[in-house]
């Protein structure tokens, strides 16, 4: 008895414009969430993390003696994070990146979904014209290694 081949699952050999769009949306979903910029700010941020590991349970209190919220203790540019940051002061920038991830977990994982079935849709109502502009003009003028 021969044997079968495997049916062998291919890469494909081109880079699709769309979906590098797609994957772009979603590091900026995350990289706002998580670091408070986009992915550019993210990048090429400065470094301007100062203070000491957050402390999330510090309270604030108003006039009256009543609690108004957690505080963050004494640290100073936690509003964006960078690459910067995290090289220079680690344990603080992703103490502030945890804490910025559980809080916006909800509407990260909302943003993710809608940009799913966004291109999801859009992908399949546009098909016809997509693969109009593939075959008669970025084909031609970039060749088989790239399409829309």
């Amino acid at each position: 008895m021969a044997r079968r081949k495997s049916k062998r699952r291919r890469s494909r050999k081109s880079f699709s414009l769309i979906n590098g769009l797609e994957a772009l949306v979603y590091a900026s979903i995350l990289t706002e969430g998580t670091a408070g910029t986009g992915v550019w700010g993210f990048i090429t941020g400065k470094p301007d993390l100062t203070g000491g590991a957050p402390m999330f349970t510090k309270q604030f209190t108003d006039d009256n003696g009543g609690s108004t919220g957690s505080g963050s203790g004494d640290i100073t540019g936690a509003g964006e994070i960078s690459i910067s940051d995290i090289a220079t002061n680690p344990s603080t920038a992703l103490a502030v990146m945890a804490a910025n991830f559980q809080a916006n977990l909800l509407p990260m994982a909302i943003a993710g979904f809608t940009t799913s079935i966004g291109f999801r849709i859009g992908k399949r109502l546009l098909r016809m014209p997509i693969s109009s502009v593939n075959r008669n003009i970025i084909k031609p003028a970039l060749g088989s290694g790239i399409r829309l």
